[in-house]
């Protein structure tokens, strides 16, 4: 039953829901993900004024790398591993489309879980698609609301975070002889100390860990381009002919190549799944689009950047020999690339970066977590609680069990998950398109930092204290950008 509803979800409904979103919305939007990828840049720059605020707000920063730390995680190093073995390396070639039309996917779901964002009170925010489909679509739409944050409680909240567990615990233990229960009881004290201090604890910790970790494995990945300069484009020439069956067939075909570039790409990224907009409505911005801007390059750092970067180390080694009949797989296979690369010492490092992507990626299941429980419960604190405790013995029992059933119900529960989003996000597509043509009018007069103005859109049933930009944050970006005050505050 597991099996079929795998093949249903993955092989034929998200196929069609995915291309029509992201195309859709790509085409639609006029190439968002391209026109405003060097703004990105700058609304960044920007937000280093709010990281300092006296208000408690989060920055976009701040958003951006919490949201890398989720999908940032195995994905990008077991993930991988497992789309080349199972679908070829043209599953590669199918990630790397996963992952542009992905961006604008990331742009419309971040920028409505940013319109639709409620104020908390103490600086923060809540949001995400719950929010958006209760206040997009309507009350009645509350059942699909309740129902995706149950998807996301068992998905990422526990499923995801127990996986995770297993793959820090069983990599330690080929790396290094340590007893998985030793690694699941070491993580899950240092898991509980952090997020019992809520999501500013947890972005606190993101901000310094994922640029470092991110970093040191491009860098080991640029190393091993450098040793194999000349061999990179007969690589890419592999993984686009095996991606349309132009080689012999390795893995599964062509076929198979699509599928798993499509579920691994999805579940590195999660663009579609409704995730990362949990997340992005955290951020304290001036307008939605922004922090769209910059969701839609957390796709592109994950899937473009650091998952070709995994891919590469793999088709590049000697290791990786479908004809040969080794079976070496998952995150062993990416191990075993790197040490063939740069010595034994690579195994090590493999191990030290999946625990550093697994380790944030906890993190993030567990903020997404607790948003859902807040849709049922609002900012109930015993409630959240429990649920750390939770996680903190989750973690343990992940690390010491076989979650071999648990990924196939993790796989089944994500489809769903995106399934209900890809769904709302088809029907509030009109909305997203309204809230980025705000966006460019008023790039388009001239306004360098647009500011959104809630009171304009009556109708969407917007939460306006969640669209108070403090004075001093206001004129500030004024000076920093040399916008015209009063012009600012009219748009």
């Amino acid at each position: 039953m597991m099996a079929f509803l795998n093949d249903l979800l993955w092989g034929k409904v998200l196929l069609v829901l995915l291309v029509a979103v992201g195309i859709g919305f790509t085409v639609a939007s006029r190439f968002v993900q391209f026109r405003y990828f060097g703004r990105m840049f700058r609304i960044l720059g920007a937000s280093e004024a709010f990281k300092r605020d006296k208000h408690g707000h989060l920055s976009s920063f701040q958003a951006l790398v919490l949201s890398v730390a989720g999908r940032v995680g195995g994905g990008n190093i077991a993930g991988v591993a497992v789309a080349i073995t199972l679908g070829g390396p043209g599953a590669v070639f199918w990630m790397w489309l996963v992952g542009l039309m992905g961006m604008a996917t990331s742009f419309l779901e971040c920028t409505l879980a940013q319109t639709y964002k409620q104020s908390v009170g103490d600086g923060t925010y809540r949001g995400g698609p719950a929010y958006y489909i209760v206040k997009g679509l309507g009350r009645h739409w509350s059942w699909m609301a309740g129902l995706y944050s149950v998807l996301l409680l068992l998905t990422f909240g526990f499923a995801f975070t127990a996986l995770q567990s297993y793959a820090v615990a069983t990599s330690f233990g080929d790396a290094f002889g340590v007893p998985v229960l030793y690694s699941g009881i070491a993580l899950a004290i240092v898991v509980g100390l952090i997020i019992f201090g809520g999501i500013k604890r947890i972005a606190r910790v993101s901000e310094y860990l994922v640029p470092f970790m991110a970093g040191a494995y491009l860098l080991i990945a640029f190393v091993v381009l450098a040793l194999n300069i000349t061999e990179v484009p007969g690589v890419i020439a592999l993984i686009v002919k095996s991606a349309f069956g132009l080689e012999p067939a390795i893995g599964g075909g062509i076929g198979a190549a699509i599928m798993m570039g499509l579920k691994r790409g999805l579940f590195s990224n999660e663009a579609g799944l409704g995730s990362a907009p949990n997340v992005a409505a955290v951020a304290y911005v001036p307008h939605p689009a922004n922090q769209g801007i910059v969701q839609a390059f957390s796709v592109f750092i994950d899937t473009v950047v650091i998952c070709s970067a995994t891919a590469f180390m793999i088709l590049l080694s000697g290791i990786y020999d479908p004809a040969s009949g080794n079976d070496v797989a998952g995150i062993a296979l990416t191990q075993a690339a790197l040490a063939d690369h740069v010595g034994e010492w690579g195994r090590v490092f493999v191990s030290l970066a999946l625990l550093m992507f697994a380790f944030s990626t906890i993190l993030y299941n567990y903020y997404l977590g607790e948003n859902s429980l807040n849709f049922f419960s609002r900012d109930n604190q015993s409630l959240f609680n429990v649920f750390r405790i939770a996680i903190v013995l989750l973690v343990c029992w992940g690390a010491t069990t076989d979650l071999g059933t648990v990924f196939g119900f993790a796989d089944v529960t994500m489809g769903l998950l995106a399934v209900v989003n890809l769904i709302a996000l088809i029907f509030l597509f009109g909305k997203g398109l309204r809230i980025l043509r705000d966006f460019d009018r008023q790039v388009r007069d001239g306004i360098e930092f647009p500011v959104f103005d809630a009171n304009q859109h009556p109708d969407m049933n917007l939460d306006p204290a969640s669209w108070q930009l403090e004075p001093e944050d206001l004129e500030r970006i004024n000076r920093k950008l040399g916008n015209d005050p009063d012009a600012v505050r009219e748009n």
